[in-house]
């Protein structure tokens, strides 16, 4: 039986005493502030592993999201999201009435939320580009751009 590796993302950082309840009913690692959690759950799809994994913790942990940790062969990570009994019979009413199940309702309108943020971001990008150029050359812009690529990142990005 295959194993897969899954991110879970918690509402809030997890006390030691509530991490150790946890690593009770299965084995976990932690991130340096308790948000995130690594597990190893085996099972042939790794949707079934991460409905495992949600159904042993569930009760244990403020779980926000379970993750793939790795993509699979098509480039995709599974996103495990518990939605509130009036949110999923929304859901399923959507779907139903785009003639789709609801994974694939969900698949759909994330991809396309991620292109539209893909594409502000081109368009953001841009307008920042044109601004620069106006004030110096290309060969300025892309010997600084050139450098700033080479040296490590300081603080966080925006």
């Amino acid at each position: 039986m295959p194993h897969h590796a899954l991110e879970i993302t918690l509402t809030r950082p997890l006390t030691a005493a509530e991490l150790r309840h946890a690593a009770h009913a299965w084995p976990l690692a932690a991130n340096h502030d308790a948000t995130c959690l690594m597990a190893l759950a085996g099972a042939k799809p790794p949707e079934r592993a991460a409905h495992r994994l949600r159904q042993r913790l569930t009760s244990r942990l403020p779980i926000d999201v379970i993750t793939t940790h790795y993509p699979d062969a098509r480039g995709h990570v599974l996103l495990n999201v518990a939605l509130p009994p009036d949110i999923h019979t929304a859901l399923e009413r959507d779907a139903r009435r785009a003639g789709l199940t609801p994974e694939r309702f969900v698949r759909e309108a994330l991809h396309r939320a991620l292109a539209e943020h893909a594409d502000r971001e081109t368009d953001r990008l841009d307008r920042v580009v044109r601004q620069l150029l106006a004030s110096t050359t290309a060969a300025h812009l892309l010997s600084a751009v050139g450098h700033a690529l080479t040296r490590p990142l300081k603080g966080p990005t925006p």
